[in-house]
């Protein structure tokens, strides 16, 4: 069916209500945005579907939330085995109608026979993927945009582990959701009668409860914590999200009792009215808490931000009169050196332990662990693939430790499969409490393991290429790439060249040629003689071409220097064939 005649079905059917058909009729006159809004369905990914809020089938919006609901519904009734009593967990975030898509989604559920447990209120992804584990639940339901702008709300499915759904598993539900082409097919129960017959529940308290006592147990130096937390001075802000009640309530009950909060980034604002954007990565989110930090004396050690659904967190460490962040990768760096230590300092560090990341973070991380007898393994981008291999370690005794990915997301301990900034946060503070009494800094720390291990850094640069057109040219500049398989790159020999797509690597040096273990995924990555790591993927949330760069070096100044010209110059190369295409 054309988007012209897609278009036509939506204002003429009378399952669309006219709140949908008045948005519908106020574009009428707008090809490009008729185009836009129903060339195609809003896709389904491997962890579930993220986009604007607004009428059509490339937007998000009720009824699209109520057709990727009843494709999930058939997956649990087709292939997971009394699904329908065990029942989904579904949660939401502050943005611009999660509640009502939440609830359309139970309301779903519910029509198809199977019982749900809806949180009271907002509450952070990582306690969704918590709950599910702590029920017994067949599945999740997340419904967040994470840190995209206001304009966009999400969908995210995880399975009965509390992992999102990988690939193998995603492919099913895809499949399920592609075989409605009716939207009168869809099966939706009204609440009162969902409520009365058991299918509609409310959790809370008692699993938030739970949560926190799982946080605890993973958490080393509770005890310092106890005694010298008050010496601790921190700045939090959770620009508006989930995190503001289970960040605080687990800092506090460590033993922090000196946290600030950013008044007017506290609320659950669905605007994010004092950001462009609610993202820890960018400099933005901390010029809040900045100010207040400057008006206390710069007391503060420790300034942090999570996101809106609480699953990245970003810092800044006071060092030497002046506040410094530290990247994803660096910090991950940080908590992981801490945590290895501890566990050897108290004697429980595991015969098979195993950190995990993905294959475009920091490399520093497998130096540090080598020292400690501990495997660290590569997978695909993506928590959800970290998770995947939490519950595969169940079955062959291996024992998770950390995982972390270099865009700022981080988990310990075996309570969730998925990146947790609430347990983030106070392994950030408990660390930096750790080191403040030994008179370090984060960043003194931090040098310590550089001049011991080598400079690793790493830069990452997006190329937005929004609409139908954007994506062509995501999709064409990869393809471009993938057929040229340079040998030489920035004048330097490639190595090494890896298609996760054909799930093939060409070692150059050698001339040899091998599969891959990794899933398949639409990923390049160059290893040149230099050891410079350049990896493309487009991203699977946002309209963009992702480059990330990763380089070693002996110096600071060197290790910037090289970095750089890399960026620079890989960066040019791939604009230069988008411009082409």
């Amino acid at each position: 069916m054309s988007y012209k005649a897609k278009y036509r079905e939506w204002l003429i059917s009378d399952y669309f209500d006219q709140e949908t058909k008045a948005e519908l009729e106020s574009i009428e006159d707008n090809e490009e945005e008729i185009e836009d809004r129903f060339y195609k369905d809003l896709t389904f990914g491997t962890g579930g579907m993220r986009g604007k809020i607004g009428a059509g089938t490339n937007r998000i919006n009720k009824y699209i939330i109520r057709k990727a609901t009843q494709g999930f519904a058939n997956y649990i009734i087709n292939y997971m085995d009394k699904g329908r009593d065990k029942g989904v967990v579904i949660s939401y975030d502050s943005r611009h109608k999660s509640r009502e898509f939440a609830r359309e989604t139970a309301l779903v559920l519910n029509g198809n026979g199977i019982k749900t447990y809806l949180f009271d209120e907002l509450r952070p992804t990582p306690e969704l993927s918590f709950a599910v584990r702590e029920l017994g639940a067949i599945g999740g339901v997340m419904v967040t945009a994470s840190h995209n702008p206001p304009e966009y709300n999400g969908y995210k499915v995880y399975g009965e582990d509390g992992c999102q759904a990988v690939p193998e598993k995603a492919r099913k539900i895809i499949a399920e959701i592609d075989e409605i082409d009716d939207f009168n097919l869809i099966k939706r129960m009204n609440k009162e009668t969902a409520k009365a017959e058991g299918f509609f529940n409310i959790i809370g308290e008692e699993i938030d409860k739970k949560y926190m006592e799982a946080l605890k147990e993973v958490i080393p130096d509770k005890d310092l914590a106890k005694e010298k937390g008050n010496e601790l001075n921190m700045i939090y802000t959770p620009l508006h999200g989930t995190g503001n009640k289970p960040v605080r309530r687990i800092l506090d009950e460590l033993g922090f009792a000196n946290l600030e909060v950013v008044k007017d980034q506290a609320t659950a604002d669905p605007d994010f009215s004092t950001v462009e954007q609610p993202n820890p990565e960018e400099d933005e989110a901390y010029e809040m808490a900045l100010e207040q930090a400057a008006e206390n004396n710069n007391k503060a050690d420790l300034i942090f931000s999570t996101d809106p659904d609480c699953d990245r967190l970003g810092i800044l460490a006071r060092h030497e009169g002046e506040y410094r962040s530290l990247n994803g990768n660096e910090l991950g760096i940080l908590l992981g050196d801490y945590l290895l230590n501890k566990l050897k300092e108290n004697n429980k560090l595991p015969e098979k332990g195993v950190i995990i990341k993905t294959i475009v973070t920091t490399e520093m991380i497998r130096k540090i662990a080598n020292e400690y007898n501990v495997q660290v393994m590569d997978v695909l981008t993506g928590f959800k693939f970290i998770g995947e291999k939490m519950t595969e370690f169940e079955n062959d005794k291996k024992e998770f430790i950390f995982g972390f990915e270099e865009s700022y997301g981080y988990l310990a301990g075996n309570y969730a499969r998925d990146k947790d900034a609430v347990i983030a946060s106070a392994l950030a503070a408990v660390m930096t409490l750790y080191y403040k009494e030994q008179g370090k800094t984060l960043y003194d720390r931090l040098a310590e393991l550089r001049e011991k291990y080598g400079y690793y850094m790493e830069d990452l640069k997006a190329i937005k290429l929004e609409g139908k057109v954007g994506q062509e040219k995501i999709n064409g500049a990869i393809e471009n790439l993938r057929q040229e398989q340079a040998k030489e790159l920035l004048g330097k020999k490639v190595v090494e060249f890896k298609d996760y797509l054909k799930q093939k690597s060409w070692n150059y040096e050698e001339g040899s040629e091998k599969e891959l273990e990794l899933p398949e995924s639409n990923v390049l990555q160059y290893i040149l003689e230099d050891e410079t790591l350049i990896t493309v993927r487009p991203s699977g949330t946002e309209p963009k071409l992702k480059l990330y760069y990763a380089i070693r070096a002996e110096d600071k100044e060197k290790a910037e220097t090289k970095l750089k010209e890399s960026v620079k110059g890989f960066t040019s190369k791939v604009k230069d064939i988008i411009k082409k295409l």
